[in-house]
Formats: C-alpha cells, structure tokens, sequence
C-alpha cells in the first residue's frame, strides 16, 4: 500500500471552512477514483495566526495514484478555489510505502 502525503497552511481564521473545502474537493475526488482505499485529514497549529492541514491518502499501486493524479505523480493536484481560503499549499506531493499498519 501506498500513503500519498500533500500539505497547505491557511490562517486560523480560514481553518474550518478550509477544511469543510479539503474534504468537498481532495477526498471526494479520490474517493471516486478505482483503486482508492482510504484518507486522513490532520491539522496542527504553526503559530497563532497559520493552521497546516496535511492529507493522506491510500493507495494500492502507483497505477492507482496515476488515475488520479495524472503521470507525474509528485506534483500536486490543486484547485481553482483553493485562493478562496489564501492557501500556502504545497505544490508537491511524498509517496511513502506503508511498512505497517495496526489499528486498535
């Protein structure tokens, strides 16, 4: 299994609705791609003013990721109204191997 990791950071006073946006836009969109297995949205404070979301998806194969993404896969796949929430998004993305996965 594959964990593809993308992250942004917004101001505090965009944090909410930047993720209500995340979750309308990047997980439903992988959500309806074949191959697609799961996602995770996490947050974290930077300092009093920046929110960092960062999102993780799962995937089976780089196949998969590519009917997603397209062919070059590390280049992140960003939206028209992401200006709306004044993103500092990556423009990349990292691909980790998933070695182990146990949940309780």
């Amino acid at each position: 299994m594959i964990a593809r990791e993308w992250k942004a950071r917004c101001p505090m006073s965009k944090k909410e609705a930047f993720i209500a946006y995340l979750y309308e836009t990047g997980v439903k969109d992988t959500s309806v791609t074949k191959g697609f297995k799961g996602a995770q949205i996490f947050g974290r404070e930077v300092n009093e003013y920046t929110f960092e979301v960062t999102l993780i998806t799962y995937w089976p194969t780089r196949e998969s990721i590519i009917a997603f993404a397209g062919q070059d896969i590390d280049v992140a796949r960003l939206y028209p109204e992401d200006d709306k929430y004044e993103l500092d998004p990556d423009t990349f993305v990292r691909h980790y191997d998933v070695l182990e996965n146990h949940w309780v």
